[in-house]
């Protein structure tokens, strides 16, 4: 929310050695009650619609446990796994908008 998604395609190194595909978030730094506790989500929605990202939110509070500042930089994760050949990067989106329906159920 509020940050790049990448799409990626799998190597074989990564069926071989990790016996997955690169499917994932880059996972949390921040817990959701804590992000709460840290972060406005009226404050969250003006920012992230400052840059262009329309939001839809059904309430402020469940947005902020999704805030970009929950997560790890998306950009360093994807890296990590191109660089390890695990996959290749095939293009990075951002996004243009954001449905957030409560209870940790963000759609971007």
């Amino acid at each position: 929310m509020g940050t790049a998604s990448y799409l990626l395609k799998g190597t074989e190194k990564a069926l071989a050695k990790a016996l997955v595909l690169p499917v994932m978030e880059p996972g949390r730094v921040l817990g959701r009650r804590a992000a709460k506790k840290l972060i406005r989500g009226h404050e969250l929605k003006s920012r992230l619609e400052m840059q262009g990202i329309t939001v839809m939110a059904g309430h402020p509070s469940t947005l902020a446990e999704e805030a970009p500042e929950a997560y790890k930089d998306i950009d360093r994760v994807v890296e990590v796994c191109h660089k390890a050949g695990l996959s290749e990067k095939v293009a990075r989106l951002t996004p243009l908008g954001v449905i957030n329906r409560g209870k940790g159920e963000t759609k971007a």
